[in-house]
């Protein structure tokens, strides 16, 4: 069987399949193009599962933040009380995120989403100084147990055990970012604190439907 070059086609990311097809060229020839993994995510429909899975104050917020943030999960036991500023309004919340890795730290404006969970959290945890997400002992939450949730939730809200790890979240904010919020490639890696834009860029191959409606846009440019 002569080799023959192909190209791929993602999947629109409403689906649940996050395969790489790949589609032959008729008559052409060349060598095969070496196909990247591309990272799993959840999809909406798969998101919203997850969300209505969790029946946890704490959790809810952690979760919240971990997906509308792009957090790790070691992260998010860096943040303390004091790294939250409640503004008069939700959309004037303000959080201080401490990125691990190299990645760049700073105060941002909280997604709404994620602000509502994280202000009902505050309301049962109280105003005290400490780390803003305890454990039961009263030391941060530690990313094995956010793991350990992660895995307890998805199991519940029936989504694949691939998927069923916090940084899937991560890859899950790039990607709606990108393909539903229309945010350019810029944009999402000032979002998640990408040091080097090419990690951003490993998410351009899941803009379906950003490509397509760009391109619709582009009919009359002239």
């Amino acid at each position: 069987m002569n080799a023959r070059k192909l190209t791929l086609e993602i999947a629109p990311v409403e689906h649940y399949s996050q395969n790489v097809r790949l589609v032959k060229k008729p008559n052409k020839t060349g060598p095969l193009r070496k196909v990247r993994n591309l990272p799993p995510y959840l999809t909406l429909p798969e998101k919203d599962r997850f969300f209505r899975a969790i029946d946890s104050a704490r959790d809810k917020a952690i979760f919240r933040v971990l997906y509308h943030h792009g957090l790790r999960a070691s992260e998010i036991g860096k943040l303390q009380y004091s790294d939250y500023r409640v503004g008069q309004t939700m959309d004037l919340d303000r959080m201080l995120i401490h990125r691990l890795k190299g990645s760049i730290s700073g105060e941002h404006a909280v997604v709404p989403a994620a602000a509502l969970a994280v202000r009902a959290w505050i309301r049962k945890r109280g105003i005290k100084p400490g780390c803003l997400f305890p454990s039961r002992e009263g030391t941060p939450i530690s990313r094995v147990r956010i793991f350990e949730l992660m895995q307890r939730y998805c199991q519940k809200a029936q989504i694949p055990p691939e998927k069923a790890h916090p940084h899937c979240l991560k890859h899950t904010c790039c990607t709606h970012l990108i393909s539903h919020q229309q945010e350019t490639i810029m944009d999402v890696r000032a979002h998640v604190g990408h040091v080097n834009i090419r990690s951003t860029m490993v998410y351009a191959d899941l803009m379906t439907e950003a490509t397509e409606a760009r391109a619709k846009r582009l009919r009359g440019w002239k």
